[in-house]
C-alpha cells in the first residue's frame, strides 16, 4: 500500500526527471549530466516505490526508519552538493580576478600611453 510520503516522493521523482529532460533538451546539460541525474531520479522513484529492499542497510545500520536513511542521505547529498558548489564559485572568483587586473592593467598602460 502506498503511503502519502510515497506519493510525494513518486511526484518529485517524476517531477525532477522531467525537469532534467526540460535542462538536456535547452542543452544547458551535457549528456554526462544528464544521464547521471535520470540515474538518480529513477533509483529515487525506484526506492520510493520499494523502500523493503532497503531494509538490510537500515538494520545493518540500526536506523529506526526507511525515511530517517532518506533524510541522513539527503543532508550527505546536500553538504556535497554545497562543498562542490563552493569550490567551483571560488575556481571562478579567482579566474574573475585575474581577468579584471588584467583589463586593469591594459586600462593602465594605454593611460599612460596618452
Amino acid at each position: 500500500m502506498i503511503i502519502g510520503i510515497q506519493i510525494i516522493g513518486i511526484l518529485f521523482s517524476l517531477f525532477m526527471i522531467y525537469y532534467t529532460f526540460i535542462h538536456y533538451k535547452k542543452n544547458e546539460f551535457t549528456v554526462k549530466e544528464s544521464v547521471f541525474w535520470f540515474v538518480i531520479w529513477t533509483l529515487f522513484l525506484f526506492l520510493t516505490l520499494v523502500p523493503q529492499i532497503l531494509d538490510p542497510v537500515i538494520s545493518t545500520l540500526r536506523i529506526a526508519r526507511t525515511l530517517d536513511l532518506f533524510v541522513i542521505l539527503g543532508f550527505m547529498f546536500l553538504i556535497g552538493c554545497v562543498i562542490y558548489t563552493y569550490g567551483l564559485v571560488r575556481i571562478n572568483q579567482k579566474r574573475l580576478d585575474g581577468i579584471v587586473r588584467k583589463v586593469a592593467f591594459d586600462i593602465e598602460k594605454k593611460e599612460q600611453k596618452k
